[in-house]
């Protein structure tokens, strides 16, 4: 079940993204709003806020600095690490990204009731904290 809601939220996300006009993935996207609710943190970090493979993380963060959204620095604190902030178009696109996100994320939890989908939410996050 859960492998099923996986393959249904990422196929309302490609096709609700690409019809808004924006071409980019979830992990994309989640890097994206990790990168904005934590300015400063390395690739290594980012991968773990986002539960995402570390040896592949550069990739995604290398698709996004062509993009011209992210910015990436070496740390002064450790030379091995890189910081990664939001360039202005990335804050553009993030912030006309989140309506986006937000109507697709009440679109695939419709058949819940309002208070089915706070527990559903509720427990989901419970879970991932673990």
């Amino acid at each position: 079940l859960i492998r099923r809601l996986h393959q249904q939220s990422t196929q309302v996300f490609v096709q609700r993204t690409q019809a808004a006009g924006f071409d980019l993935t979830s992990v994309q996207f989640a890097a994206l709003d990790a990168i904005q609710s934590q300015p400063g943190t390395d690739q290594a970090s980012l991968a773990e806020m986002i539960a995402y493979d570390r040896a592949t993380i550069g990739g995604v963060i290398e698709r996004l600095e062509q993009k011209g959204w992210v910015r990436r620095v070496v740390s002064e604190r450790d030379r091995r690490a890189r910081e990664l902030s939001l360039t202005a178009e990335g804050k553009r696109i993030l912030a006309a990204l989140l309506p986006v996100v937000r109507e697709l994320q009440d679109e695939i939890l419709q058949p819940l009731n309002e208070v089915d989908r706070a527990r559903f939410l509720k427990l989901a996050r419970k879970v991932v904290q673990a």
